[in-house]
């Protein structure tokens, strides 16, 4: 039966064809018996290397101890630092899978780590090197030379992988093209693999088609040098949301016409269920290109690898996870996927690299291509130096083995770490077969996965796990709490929606808001979602009582209402924002400057407000017990900023809303219209309830006497503001001479002066990723955001870490919000004051590492002129200076350098400001030590310290960044 087509957008158009499962069926003897001959065969056969490595597998505690050295004693650059890791290793767990001889080199070493770490260090990475080194190769010249003639001698051919630095910027993203250019060149290499994720920087999924344009301005000299050399060129892939654009590369480079006789290939994960589709689509790719004359391609098929991280990605975005929920349903799909690949109708077409270790499944495939006719349309690949036993004994048979080979330079041997740990932590699972096979009764479960996977391959399922399906809550439903899901840039149809909105968006509207409403605003990007909801503009100061008296008059019916009401109301709006997501996406473009990547979660954290306050207006009904009751305020205001307009505007209201008060919100001057989108979805929900929608008014007021008419009202009995320290202070002088309980009753979030400190324990990649991702997000505009880096010791003369972070810096692109691959958009207007300084002045021993400039807006885009500027990174901040106690609110960072954990932790609570901080370091006494001591409301550990998200982080500031009784919007619920 022919299953009907997913919407997945690799899918093709027609249906997928259906496996022939008794062509399989019939083969399960024969392969069961040629993977146990090819498993016999190595038994006894194995080197010191292959013995260490099957000890390895069976013993989690002896991987654990591995794992460990190579992160902690391999990948750090100070040598001090992996002096005390070394030292502090569990060595008793060596005794698995380490000689006698090693362990006693490694007994001697943690006792004179830390007395001679330049000698000890050196002198164990070079030894770990020595025992990976079947696994890992090293590039320089004459050892890639050797391995590369004794490999040919054993009869393989071999996949090069170079690996690198992490592709932060531009610059490694260049030499690691380069440098793969060199391997292609050389006459003894003729196969290599790269991801695409390494031939460019700074990708936005948003912007696939961009991308793509991208990475094949960078390929095309690659592809060149291959047909030239005569290489093969394999596009490798990792994450999930890779897939479409690797894809999409590798169609649109071998459908340029001079690559119409290249051999090229693309990897295809068959632990994903959208592969089976995209096999498909590539089929159908290959018939025609070879029916006009072109090469045929080559698919390697592998099951999957990166399983960790797309858990993780899954976690933090509120998606399912992208891969089977079962090994069972992987193996299922890769029979599925190798028996629809070997079809006579399909080999002059798509070549197909059957690729793992399973011998099972290994067999499987040489007797369905033999069978078939179509032997000579497979190779067989396997992993370098996991089981090379094995992989003689295949040798044996099918005529050849492809190794895939990494290979990196001696200096850069860290950056094989997370190569070695995937690997090793992959095939010592429970359900891998390496594992399997060595231990006890391992094969037999194997061979029944084995047999499983033949069964199933027709029936496993093949719908996308990730379809961008937002999370809609009814009833009852909402008092459970669930965050909704981030939009899905890995869906087509998600893409393609945020695109027309902000292609929609593109409407000129000057005052558009109503009266004088747009005084002062320039021109406007706004959303075409229908006619403007006017705001009014309060000229008067009896306007302003007008406006208030209408709020008193609904407040007391609102009170009364009692919590379900309140709950209904607000679980409608969550309900309605999620429905409004791409427009809104587009009004904080248009208007306040956002980039898609930065409003998309504000989106989400304003629907999570909505249902939070909901949960928290039925909690409200049990608060006291019997001898207290809860009696709501009358008329609350709240006064929104313009950098989070909507999560923030929605939380203000809607936790008003819950707890019983009529609003009145005046949204930033610079951020109207998102106040005006926020206020139309709540007042819809309220009418829709039969509630007068005039609970929530929005108005705009001038910053004179009616604006201090306003903030000071007698009918107004609190104020919530976000904004800045200047801003609390003056309001709640204002509101000084109140009477009644609890006085001015401002509460505010204000300001933040932000700090991330770098240790040499740091992961120093991943700190560069972080501290630019911190301090450049919504162009360095967010309260949370990273305005200072401290480094300690040794990283303040790293060489590597200074050039990853300009690299990384000076590749941000810099343009309009509403071009999806803009990677930081603009300041929300011409800077000035303190900004303006920060981004043109240096103060007394500081220097430029790069300086800011402003950019010309694109044609058509005029609105923004002024108001792009490239980020800045300044050195050589000094304790006490004006720019490391002053927030600037903009993409300028600034670099301190000090000698010591605790003098950093000084620097960092200097600053009168305690909303964020972070720090990086993977020493647990360090992050202990620094957690104790820092003085913020929200600390961060070897991650980006902004953003936040409701209940799992819970976001407020103490010292400065508060005013008044502020609890933390998302908190728990008390």
């Amino acid at each position: 039966m022919r299953s009907a087509a997913p919407t997945h957008p690799s899918d093709p158009t027609d249906p997928i064809d259906p496996t022939d499962t008794a062509a399989l069926t019939a083969l399960v003897p024969g392969a069961i018996e040629l993977a146990h001959r090819w498993a016999s065969a190595g038994e006894g056969a194995g080197d010191a290397a292959t013995e260490r490595l099957g000890r390895l597998l069976e013993d989690r505690a002896g991987l654990d101890l591995a794992v460990a050295f190579v992160d902690r004693v391999a990948r750090p650059e100070d040598t001090g630092v992996a002096a005390r890791e070394l030292a502090g290793l569990p060595a008793a767990a060596a005794g698995s899978f380490l000689t006698a001889g090693d362990r006693l080199l490694l007994g001697v070493g943690q006792r004179v780590a830390r007395l001679a770490p330049g000698v000890v260090v050196p002198l164990a990475r070079r030894r770990l090197r020595q025992l990976v080194g079947h696994l890992v190769v090293d590039a320089s010249d004459a050892a890639l030379t050797a391995h590369l003639a004794r490999s040919r001698e054993q009869g393989y051919r071999l996949n090069i992988n170079l690996l690198g630095e992490a592709v932060l910027g531009e610059r490694e993203a260049a030499s690691r093209v380069a440098r793969t250019i060199a391997l292609v060149q050389r006459d003894d290499v003729d196969y290599v693999s790269v991801k695409v994720s390494s031939l460019v920087s700074q990708i936005s999924t948003w912007d696939t088609p961009g991308t793509v344009a991208r990475v094949i301005e960078r390929l095309r000299p690659l592809y060149r040098a291959a047909l030239a050399h005569g290489a093969f060129v394999n596009l490798d892939m990792e994450e999930y949301r890779d897939l479409d654009l690797t894809i999409e590369v590798f169609e649109a480079m071998l459908g340029e016409p001079e690559f119409a006789d290249l051999h090229a290939g693309i990897v295809l994960q068959a632990y994903l269920p959208d592969a089976p589709a995209a096999l498909e689509r590539l089929i159908a790719f290959a018939t025609a290109r070879v029916a006009a004359g072109g090469a045929p391609i080559k698919v390697r098929l592998v099951k999957g690898a990166n399983l960790a991280m797309e858990r993780v990605e899954s976690q933090l975005h509120g998606w399912p996870v992208a891969t089977h929920d079962s090994k069972a349903d992987t193996d299922a799909t890769y029979v599925a996927m190798l028996e629809r690949a070997l079809r006579p109708d399909v080999a002059p077409a798509l070549r197909l690299g059957v690729a793992g270790h399973n011998l099972y499944h290994l067999a499987l495939a040489h007797l369905l291509a033999t069978s078939r006719g179509v032997a000579d349309a497979m190779d067989v690949e396997m992993l370098q130096g996991m089981a090379p036993t094995e992989a003689r004994a295949v040798r044996e048979t099918v005529g050849g083995v492809l190794l895939y080979t990494p290979v990196v330079a001696r200096a850069d041997f860290d950056v094989a770490v997370s190569y070695l740990v995937r690997r090793l932590e992959e095939n010592a699972a429970p359900e891998n077969y390496l594992h399997q096979s060595m231990v006890a009764g391992g094969q037999d479960e194997a061979r029944s996965r084995f047999e499983a996977s033949v069964h199933e391959a027709a029936t496993v399922s093949r719908e996308p796990r990730r379809r961008g399906e937002p999370l809609v809550r009814h009833g009852d439903e909402v008092l459970t709490f669930e965050n909704a899901p981030d939009g899905d840039p890995a869906v087509a149809a998600v893409r393609e929606r945020v695109r027309a909105a902000l292609a929609a968006g593109r409407v000129e509207m000057v005052g558009a808001l109503g009266g004088d409403a747009g005084a002062g605003m320039g021109s406007t990007r706004v959303a075409a979602d229908g006619s403007p909801a006017a705001v009014p503009h309060l000229g008067s100061t009896g306007e302003v009582d007008g406006v208030v008296e209408r709020a008193r008059s609904l407040a007391p019916t609102w009170a009364a209402a009692g919590a379900d009401a309140r709950v209904a109301v607000l679980s409608d709006v969550a309900n309605r924002l999620e429905a409004a997501r791409e427009q809104l996406i587009a009004v904080m473009a248009h208007e306040a400057g956002k980039t898609v990547g930065e409003s998309e979660p504000e989106v989400s954290e304003a629907i999570d407000f909505a249902r939070w306050y909901a949960g928290s207006a039925a909690g409200l009904a049990d608060v006291g017990g019997e001898e207290l009751t809860f009696e709501p305020v009358a008329v609350t205001l709240v006064t929104p900023p313009w950098n989070f307009p909507v999560a923030i505007a929605v939380g203000g209201v809607l936790a008003a809303l819950a707890a019983g008060s009529a609003v009145v919100m005046k949204p930033s001057p610079l951020a109207a219209r998102c106040g005006v989108a926020v206020a139309r979805h709540v007042r819809d929900a309220l009418a829709a309830a039969g509630h007068d929608p005039d609970l929530v008014q929005v108005v705009q007021v001038a910053e004179d006497e009616v604006g201090r008419h306003l903030v000071a009202h007698d009918g107004v009995d609190q104020v919530v503001l976000t904004g800045s320290l200047e801003t609390a202070e003056l309001f709640a002088g204002w509101r000084a001479g109140r009477d009644g309980v609890g006085g001015p009753r401002v509460f505010a979030e204000t300001s933040g002066k932000n700090v991330l400190v770098v240790t040499p324990s740091a992961d120093l990649d991943l700190a560069v990723a972080d501290v630019v991702r911190s301090a450049f997000g919504h162009a360095g505009q967010k309260c949370s955001a990273a305005s200072l880096v401290i480094l300690v010791g040794s990283v303040g003369r790293s060489r590597r870490f200074h050039e990853q972070l300009l690299d990384a810096v000076t590749s941000l692109r810099v343009g309009v919000p509403d071009d999806l691959g803009t990677g930081m958009g603009p300041v929300v207007e011409r800077p000035g004051g303190k900004l303006l300084r920060a981004l043109t002045t240096l103060e007394q021993g500081e220097t430029w590492a790069v300086q800011p400039r402003e950019v010309a807006p694109p044609a058509g885009h005029e609105e923004w002129e002024g108001r792009l500027w490239t980020p800045g990174v300044r050195v050589g901040v000094q304790p006490g200076s004006w720019f490391h106690l002053t927030e600037c609110f903009g993409p300028v960072l600034g670099v301190m350098r000090a000698d010591t954990l605790e003098e950093a932790i000084a620097w960092q609570n200097a600053v009168p400001f305690g909303l964020t901080g972070g720090i990086h370091s993977l020493d647990a006494g360090e992050i202990d030590r620094w957690l104790a001591a820092v003085e913020v409301g929200n600390a961060y550990v070897n991650r980006h310290i902004t953003g936040a998200v409701v209940q799992r982080q819970p976001f407020g500031g103490g010292r400065g960044p508060r005013w008044g009784r502020v609890p933390r919007p998302g908190g728990r619920r008390t």
